[in-house]
């Protein structure tokens, strides 16, 4: 392991907020084609709107991105990205708010950046675009390595795994040295196991009850998007057709795995449905102070 690897990143990524309790990351998707919202915040106006909402509703962090990572999704070209964020990005940050992008392409980043962004979540953790960990370092921005095995039109086919924690962990681990070798700071650098991305439900179930150990592997903040994905619908499949459950009635089911999720230590979880999870992760870090480690008594002389 590098040297630059060995340094303790600290527990909250700088300039982030530090409520005490896991972060809800709200999701704006300024696409035409998303598995989730199917272009309904594809204007500006109503993606601004709809990122304003969220944040009356509880969010810490709004997440816009302009390309969707639904499988089989075809990639826009990055004019046609960078179009589709930078108002948007622009505007909410303007507002007040801490904005995240949702992006793969440094160029992308590094003009939101400038439009405001304190947060970049790639979902490709660096590997699709050579030019992203050098812009990153010198940013000096909050950054987020996804596990990633390959773009949406054909990463299903790579969920094939032995072990799946083992495997993500050890990915991971070595996007995060590359990360810090690049002279990304190690207080800006955030993890994500990849739920969904070339992994089947019984990867992501695997992942979503071994946590805790993976966030202890790898000692950095970890965020957890299980939003409304497929593997929630095969669970709440209708008993009579056998069809999974749609899209956008898997709130709930999201809110409970990021209840889960805020209990095993989870940094920040990423939500379409804001207020019910800000709800969920207050119940979750409540339940921690009781389930708390009882501090030995101090003695009396």
């Amino acid at each position: 392991m590098s040297t630059a690897a060995q340094a303790a990143p600290a527990l909250c990524p700088r300039g982030l907020p530090r409520p005490g309790r896991t972060l809800v990351m709200g999701i704006v998707n300024v696409t035409p084609d998303s598995f989730s919202d199917g272009g309904r915040w594809f204007d500006t106006e109503r993606a601004v709107a709809h990122g304003l909402a969220l944040l009356e509703e509880g969010a810490d962090i709004l997440d816009v991105g302009g390309e969707s990572t639904r499988p089989g999704a075809e990639r826009p070209t990055a004019e046609e990205e960078l179009r589709r964020v930078l108002p948007v990005v622009r505007a909410l940050a303007a507002a007040g708010a801490k904005v995240s992008v949702d992006t793969m392409r440094a160029e992308v980043a590094a003009r939101a950046v400038e439009a405001g962004a304190a947060l970049v979540n790639d979902v490709s953790g660096g590997l699709a675009d050579p030019a992203m960990l050098p812009l990153m370092a010198r940013a000096g921005t909050p950054y987020v390595v996804m596990h990633w095995r390959g773009h949406s039109a054909g990463m299903q086919a790579h969920a094939v795994y032995d072990d799946v924690v083992t495997e993500v962990v050890d990915a991971l681990r070595a996007r995060a040295d590359a990360a810090l070798d690049a002279g990304i700071p190690p207080d800006c650098l955030i993890v994500d196991p990849g739920l969904g991305f070339a992994k089947h439900a019984e990867h992501n179930w695997r992942l979503l009850g071994h946590l805790r150990e993976i966030t202890a592997a790898l000692g950095r903040p970890v965020l957890v998007g299980a939003a409304r994905k497929t593997f929630l619908g095969h669970l709440l499949r209708d008993p009579e057709t056998g069809l999974p459950r749609p899209a956008h009635l898997r709130d709930a089911a999201t809110s409970a795995v990021s209840a889960l999720a805020a209990a095993q230590g989870a940094w920040c979880v990423r939500v379409h449905d804001v207020a019910s999870t800000a709800d969920a992760v207050r119940v979750a870090a409540r339940w921690g102070l009781e389930n708390a480690p009882t501090p030995p008594p101090v003695p009396r002389f």
